[in-house]
């Protein structure tokens, strides 16, 4: 079982930087694939981007590639978004995800999911 908490939403200028977080219980992190999702208000969720278990693997959506930044620190269990050059399109709840496998992840059908955070970016 693993429960993740993301944290680090909240309201960005357009052109201003977030980092999000998403924290993780369980001593199996490190097997985990690990990717972040985005509902915007009245659409579908989306995949934002995905890291294997390592770290040595990442894969993006075309809309946040060159901005956005996954990464991860397994011995403190916590995975990362860093985003930069922020765009009122980027508003949306933002989501952590866990899986054994990186392709369930990167589908959308990862086994765990956090409640989300916010992130707001005006214009």
């Amino acid at each position: 079982q693993v429960q993740l908490v993301e944290s680090g939403g909240g309201l960005a200028q357009h052109g201003g930087s977030l980092r999000l977080s998403c924290a993780a219980s369980g001593r199996t992190f490190s097997s985990y694939a690990m990717g972040w999702f985005r509902q915007p208000p009245g659409k579908e969720r989306e995949f934002v981007a995905t890291i294997n278990w390592s770290g040595g693997s990442t894969y993006y959506a075309d809309s946040v590639k060159g901005r956005f930044t996954i990464s991860r620190r397994n011995a403190q269990n916590t995975v990362y978004l860093q985003m930069n050059i922020l765009k009122p399109e980027d508003t949306a709840v933002y989501y952590c995800a866990a899986d054994s496998s990186s392709a369930m992840v990167r589908r959308g059908r990862a086994e765990y999911w956090g409640q989300g955070t916010q992130v707001t970016v005006s214009s």
